[in-house]
């Protein structure tokens, strides 16, 4: 990155399915993703828990001597749904109170595969950016190809002119963890 003005980033929160999902390269992706983490000294902010790929890449980071934070609503402590948060947990009182904490406490965002919680975490990173609240890099790993088809339906809003040419560029993508945090760093 010779002559690109880089980003000091300390902490990255992940957003990511409390699932593996079906394609094993994920799982692979999620375990690659925190090693990139630990061996950048970059901490992790996750949504807590040890399940899917959100235990995958806290268990890397953890391993690598990094420290893991996981900020978790308090209703998904109850009869352990989530299972043994990797690290430190703050529990909170609400989703939104929670995706505020991550905001507050992280230098920026990637997305990886997961569900609806995965996408509504992800764009609301994205709107905040968008309205200014925060100005911290945002970013998808697009593991073959699972987010093609978002990024695809970014880009027609785009051509519609429901985003801005501007906005679009808030949403950072790449195809492996190194080249998405040299894109975070340079952002």
């Amino acid at each position: 990155m010779k002559g690109v003005l880089v980003r000091k980033i300390k902490k990255i929160c992940v957003f990511c399915g409390a699932n593996s999902g079906k394609d094993v390269a994920f799982v692979n992706a999620a375990f690659h993703l925190g090693k990139v983490l630990g061996k950048r000294k970059i901490d992790l902010v996750y949504g807590g828990g040890k399940l899917g790929l959100m235990g995958c890449v806290s268990t890397a980071v953890a391993q690598h001597e990094r420290q893991v934070l996981g900020i978790i609503p308090s209703a998904f402590t109850v009869n352990n749904l989530v299972g043994e948060t990797c690290g430190k947990e703050i529990k909170v009182a609400t989703m939104q109170e929670r995706l505020v904490m991550m905001m507050e406490l992280s230098d920026a965002f990637i997305a990886l595969p997961g569900g609806f919680g995965t996408l509504e975490e992800l764009f609301q990173m994205i709107s905040w950016a968008q309205l200014s609240i925060h100005n911290k890099p945002i970013g998808v790993l697009n593991i073959n190809g699972f987010f093609n088809g978002l990024l695809s339906f970014v880009d027609h809003a785009v051509k519609q002119e429901l985003i801005t040419p501007r906005a679009r560029k808030i949403l950072i993508s790449a195809t492996t963890a190194d080249e998405l945090v040299d894109k975070l760093q340079a952002f």
